[in-house]
C-alpha cells in the first residue's frame, strides 16, 4: 500500500509586497494543489511529468531525477509533492543550506525507502563536498562513507534503496555541469498568464471561503507578477479589506484599495522594485553593479538577484549586462524619463 507523503515545506519564504503575516504559512500549505488535475498553468511541464511518471510506473521503476528551475513562487515545491503522490511514494524534504556536512546527506539517504522522493530546495546552495557525495548516490544508488581520520581512515560503500531526487533552484546557472547533467528530467517553470492566475485566485478564494467577483480576480491577477504565491498573498490581504471596509466581496475597487495599502502599483511593482529602479537611475541609468544597488536599497544581493530581478528583467524594467545593471525602456517609463539618445535601441 503506497504511503501518503506528508505536506511539503515551503520552497522559498521571501515575501513580495510586504511580509507574510502569522498564519499565512499554514494557509499557503492549505492552498497547495495535491494533484496535477488541480495544478493550473505550466502545461508543458505538467504534460512532460505526467508522461514520465506513467512510464516509470509501468516499468515499476523510480522516476528519473528531476530538476525544477525558475523564479520563486511558481510551484516547484508543490510539483515535488505532486510527483511523490502520483508515484505513490514517500516524500522527504530538505534544503541546500541545511546540508552543511556529508553526514547530513548520508543520514537522509540511508533513511529512504525504495522509490521515495527526496526533495532538496535551493539546491544551488549545497557545498561542493556534499554535492560530490550526491554523484554516486544519483548514478548508482551507492555512497562512500569515510570512517576515522588520518592514516587509519577507510572508506566503506553503503548501498542505498533506489530513490528519486527532485531538486529546485532559482539559480540554475550556479549549478556545476557534472551535477546538472545527472538530472534526467530538467524542467524550467515560467511566469503564469493573467488567465491562469485568475483561475488560481478563484480556486484559492473557494478554499478560503472568500467571495470575489471576476473583476476583482482580474485586478489581482494583473498585478501579481505572473506568480501564484504573490496572487494568493494579495488575495489574503485584500480579503481583509473587503471584510472590514466592504460587504465581504472582493471587487475591483476594493482590490485596488488593498493593493495600494501594500504599496503595489498598476504594474505590480512594489516599493522595493521602485527603489531598485531609482538606485540604477541615480547612477546615470547604469551600468551599475549589484553590490552598489544592494547597498543603496538596503537589501541583500542574493534577495535582489533571486527574488526581484527575474521579473524586472523579464518585463524590460532592468537589463543585465556584463558591466552591471542598466535601466530598460519600461524602467524609464515607470520613472517618467526618456531613454538617453541612442540607448533605446540597445534593449
Amino acid at each position: 500500500m503506497p504511503r501518503k507523503p506528508p505536506p511539503p515545506a515551503d520552497d522559498d519564504k521571501r515575501p513580495l509586497a510586504g511580509e507574510a503575516l502569522p498564519g499565512d504559512e499554514v494557509l499557503d500549505r492549505k492552498l497547495r494543489p495535491e494533484a496535477f488535475a488541480e495544478f493550473v498553468g505550466q502545461d508543458e511541464t505538467k504534460r512532460n511529468l505526467q508522461l514520465y511518471i506513467q512510464a516509470a510506473r509501468t516499468r515499476g521503476e523510480p522516476l528519473d531525477h528531476v530538476l525544477l528551475s525558475g523564479p520563486p513562487g511558481l510551484g516547484k515545491t508543490t510539483l515535488a509533492g505532486i510527483i511523490a503522490r502520483e508515484m505513490g511514494a514517500g516524500f522527504r524534504s530538505t534544503s541546500g543550506p541545511a546540508l552543511e556536512r556529508p553526514a547530513d546527506l548520508v543520514g537522509l539517504l540511508t533513511g529512504l525507502e525504495p522509490g521515495d522522493v527526496l526533495f532538496i530546495d535551493e539546491v544551488h546552495r549545497i557545498g561542493t563536498v556534499v554535492e560530490e557525495y550526491l554523484y554516486s548516490a544519483m548514478d548508482d544508488f551507492k555512497i562512500d562513507v569515510v570512517i576515522d581520520k588520518g592514516p587509519g581512515a577507510r572508506a566503506i560503500k553503503i548501498d542505498l534503496k533506489p530513490f528519486t531526487l527532485v531538486a529546485a533552484t532559482t539559480r540554475e546557472g550556479l549549478l556545476t555541469g557534472p551535477f546538472r547533467s545527472r538530472f534526467g528530467i530538467p524542467e524550467k517553470l515560467v511566469y503564469y498568464s493573467a488567465g491562469d492566475l485568475v483561475q488560481i485566485i478563484h480556486r484559492s478564494a473557494g478554499i478560503l471561503g472568500a467571495r470575489i467577483d471576476e473583476a476583482g480576480a482580474e485586478e489581482l491577477a494583473r498585478r501579481a507578477r505572473g506568480t501564484p504565491r504573490v496572487a494568493n498573498r494579495f488575495l489574503k490581504r485584500v480579503r481583509d479589506v473587503a471584510e472590514v471596509k466592504g460587504s465581504g466581496t472582493i471587487t475591483s475597487e476594493l482590490a485596488r484599495e488593498g493593493l495600494s495599502m501594500l504599496g503595489v502599483d498598476e504594474r505590480g511593482l512594489d516599493r522595493m522594485d521602485r527603489q531598485i529602479l531609482e538606485a540604477v537611475r541615480k547612477h546615470g541609468g547604469g551600468p551599475v553593479g549589484l553590490k552598489t544597488i544592494a547597498v543603496t536599497v538596503g537589501e541583500e544581493e542574493d534577495t535582489i538577484e533571486e527574488v526581484y530581478e527575474p521579473f524586472l528583467i523579464q518585463q524590460g524594467y532592468v537589463s543585465k549586462t556584463p558591466k552591471g545593471r542598466t535601466l530598460g525602456p519600461e524602467g524609464y517609463k515607470v520613472l517618467g524619463l526618456t531613454p538617453p539618445k541612442g540607448q533605446a535601441g540597445l534593449f
